[in-house]
């Protein structure tokens, strides 16, 4: 078993969606970003592959690249999943955390693991998604900026 470690950061704007863990939360603000700026998915990227040593989501996915404008990051997690099975590596196994004090993501978590059941092929069990506050401190207890932690358990071939 191998274990990765990611995080992610977006800058929050007016215009935008805010989509995290591959769920729309009600939002008058959402990430500046070359992509939907799902930071919870792209922590977790950056978690699985780092548990296989295969780099980076930037370097797989580069925001120079115009073909990932504005693309779904769930889209890119199944790009991912296919750059670490053809490795033959599988997840077993992701902890995330998201640090954003306003909107309040309670109410999301639940379908927020759902969706990355779905697209990771591992049981909701297996999937923890907390929402955390920063209690006002800082730019993400601002709601000024979204934070995203990952920890991903990957089985070696």
């Amino acid at each position: 078993m191998r274990i990765g470690f990611g995080y992610d950061s977006h800058r929050l704007v007016p215009g935008r969606a805010l989509v995290l863990g591959g769920v729309k939360v009600p939002s008058t603000l959402g990430p500046e970003a070359h992509s939907d700026g799902d930071a919870v998915i792209h922590a977790l990227i950056d978690a699985l592959l780092g548990a296989c040593a295969l780099g980076d989501i930037g370097q797989l996915f580069p925001p120079s690249d115009q073909q990932f404008r504005d693309i779904s990051s769930r889209i890119l997690l199944k790009r991912s999943l296919g750059v670490l099975a053809e490795k033959g590596f599988q997840p077993r196994n992701v902890d995330v955390t998201i640090l954003l004090d306003s909107p309040r993501l309670g109410p999301h978590v639940d379908q927020m693991r759902s969706v990355l059941s779905a697209d990771l092929g591992i049981p909701g069990t297996a999937i923890s998604v907390k929402a955390k506050t920063r209690e006002g401190l800082g730019p993400p207890g601002q709601g000024r900026v979204v934070e995203a932690y990952a920890v991903a358990l990957v089985e070696e071939p």
